[in-house]
């Protein structure tokens, strides 16, 4: 009786080894039917145009401060703040009273000195007859030369006072050095004008062209240089392409600029180096103080080039799917920048290699994967 029942337990047990072998079998073969068949697409490598965005500051090609070179109060404004003024055009008015007199003054002295002038020349002709004729001696006609030259100087003194009379009371008007818009005021009517003010009266922009500052940092510095022609940054700068400007708006400027100076030297606090290009405006749309971007094209040949929609971003970085051995691989990928629908790969991927293509929205790394025909894939497109 107890040998049957032990015969009977060992059949059983091996039946449930059998089974449980069958049960596993049948989920590996589902698990497999169950793996799915994704696209998978080459690497390929070729040349690429990247558009980089650099922050910009705008000026005018001329920033000029208007600015008292004589002391007086402020009589008259011939124009209004944001007026456009042509150069010469009166601006300000000091109060030139003062100038006058000076003037007058001056011209008073010169009628003296000149008059101071004719009578040592009399005198000195005189004593030069008499000491002929001996009447006088050689230190009489000596004095009367030193006399002479001294009137001389005092009538070109005079002339000079003249001079610096007409300057000031011409500096009490006050013109505009260049064409431009006028800034704000800085000073009303009555005020006290001094070259010695801390403050300007107004700023005058002349910006029928701009300058746009812009700054790289070293290493984009680097690859600038080495992107164009040239044995100098001079060469490289005349072999540079024309630059675009994004506007604060987000529009796109109409006139393209050109790069036309860099900097001398890094700023060592910021690690970047500063650079300038100049924008026609004759529109007048820019002003001075405008913010904007400058648009660099950068080209590239012979990169590894990724399409953006085969990739999955996660906190900033960049990853591609990959087949390895049977199983999805989430591979992470470094990104040089973007040239239209294109990723510029610099490490992660070189040309010839395979990835997934699209349908790995929810694919996890380790999932089971087969990759489509190519053939089957040519037909679905």
């Amino acid at each position: 009786m107890q040998r049957f029942f032990i015969q009977k337990s060992t059949i059983l047990f091996l039946s449930l080894i059998a089974l449980a072998g069958c049960r596993k079998n049948n989920q590996n073969q589902s698990y497999q039917q169950q793996a799915p068949e994704l696209p998978v697409a080459t690497v390929k490598q070729g040349d690429a145009s990247v558009s980089r965005e650099y922050a910009a500051s705008v000026e005018g090609v001329s920033n000029v401060e208007i600015r008292p070179q004589v002391t007086g109060y402020l009589s008259k404004i011939f124009v209004d703040e944001g007026d456009y003024v042509r150069a010469g055009q009166p601006l300000f008015k000091i109060e030139d009273q003062v100038f006058r007199e000076q003037l007058k003054s001056a011209q008073a002295a010169l009628i003296t000195a000149q008059a101071n002038l004719s009578t040592s020349k009399i005198d000195l002709d005189r004593k030069k007859e008499l000491f002929r004729n001996k009447m006088v001696s050689e230190i009489q006609v000596k004095e009367a030369e030193a006399a002479y030259n001294a009137a001389r100087g005092a009538v070109s003194q005079s002339t000079s006072t003249i001079e610096s009379a007409k300057i000031n009371l011409n500096f009490s008007t006050i013109k505009a050095p260049v064409s431009g818009f006028i800034g704000r005021f800085n000073y009303r009517l009555g005020s006290l004008m001094s070259p010695g003010n801390q403050e300007a009266i107004t700023l005058l922009s002349d910006i029928h062209q701009v300058y746009t500052y812009f700054s790289l940092s070293e290493n984009d510095f680097n690859n600038f240089q080495k992107q164009y022609v040239g044995s100098s940054i001079d060469e490289v700068i005349k072999n540079t392409p024309a630059v675009s400007l994004l506007l604060s708006g987000g529009d796109t400027y109409t006139e393209t600029g050109k790069i036309d100076a860099v900097e001398g030297q890094f700023n060592k606090t910021t690690g970047s180096i500063t650079l300038r290009a100049k924008f026609n405006n004759p529109n007048n749309i820019l002003r001075s103080g405008n913010t904007g971007k400058v648009i660099l094209e950068q080209f590239y040949s012979n990169v590894v080039l990724l399409p953006i929609a085969s990739t999955r971003t996660i906190q900033d970085k960049v990853f591609v799917f990959t087949i390895k051995d049977g199983k999805a691989t989430m591979l992470p990928v470094e990104i040089n920048g973007k040239a239209g629908d294109n990723f510029i790969v610099s490490n992660g991927l070189k040309a010839g290699d395979e990835y997934i293509a699209s349908g790995f929205d929810r694919l996890q790394p380790g999932t089971p994967v087969v990759a489509q025909k190519k053939n089957a894939q040519q037909k679905k497109s």
